[in-house]
């Protein structure tokens, strides 16, 4: 049976780590996930918490566009607003990185190209002080066999240098607000079976509505992911 918590227990929480980052596939669901730790953090950790949303490309839904809701939950937003189609990034990102008095969350989008942006600070992101969360969603077509995760996977690694040792592989098998939990359970099998023999999963996220039935059905720690990021076309 997994276990319910605020936040997923586990190495990745072990109390030296203050700067969590998370990547993964354009649809993955990394950014809805990154909104949700960073909510979680402001609740349970004293210190200031500090959101980037590092997505320099234009994919569909984006963390910036649940700012106000993070700045309410206590987190402060940081992005740089785009001209256009030019890439920007925001900056400030390397001091807090190195602060220990506060927590940071840094959204990495757009796939590799995105994960260039983060090259950069590849030797603080290789200290134990960062936690790196590699979000697999079964669900998606380019997470359905190993070779497309590895390939993918592989190219953010290259371009980012963020070693393989900081990773912990995380399962969202969500399609969406209309997710059940046998397609919750399904698709942390299928992850499972994926990429269970070169790294084990971390935790599974798991919308909060099915979270609760999820725990009691899964062998992995479960986080309650709080929706934010709307979709237009459920707006009737």
């Amino acid at each position: 049976m997994g276990k319910l918590t605020g936040l997923p227990e586990g190495p990745w929480l072990d109390g030296t780590r203050h700067n969590f980052l998370f990547l993964g596939e354009t649809g993955s669901g990394k950014s809805e996930i990154a909104i949700s730790f960073a909510r979680a953090l402001a609740r349970t950790d004293p210190r200031p918490v500090h959101f980037f949303d590092l997505d320099m490309t234009k994919p569909l839904f984006r963390s910036r566009d649940a700012g106000a809701e993070l700045e309410q939950a206590g987190v402060t937003v940081h992005y740089q607003e785009q001209f256009m189609d030019a890439p920007t990034l925001v900056g400030g990102v390397a001091p807090l990185l190195r602060d220990e008095t506060c927590l940071t969350v840094l959204d990495v989008g757009g796939d590799y190209i995105g994960a260039r942006s983060i090259g950069g600070f590849a030797p603080q992101l290789n200290q134990p002080s960062t936690s790196v969360f590699y979000v697999i969603n079964a669900y998606r077509p380019w997470s359905d066999t190993i070779e497309h995760i590895d390939g993918t996977l592989g190219k953010i690694l290259g371009v980012s240098h963020v070693k393989l040792t900081q990773l912990f592989l995380v399962a969202n098998p969500n399609n969406g607000v209309s997710t059940t939990l046998d397609e919750v359970v399904e698709g942390c099998r299928r992850t499972d079976a994926l990429v269970g023999e070169y790294l084990p999963l971390s935790f599974a996220c798991v919308r909060e509505e099915l979270a609760g039935e999820a725990a009691k059905a899964l062998s992995l720690p479960v986080f309650p992911l709080e929706l934010t990021l709307t979709y237009p076309w459920l707006d009737h």
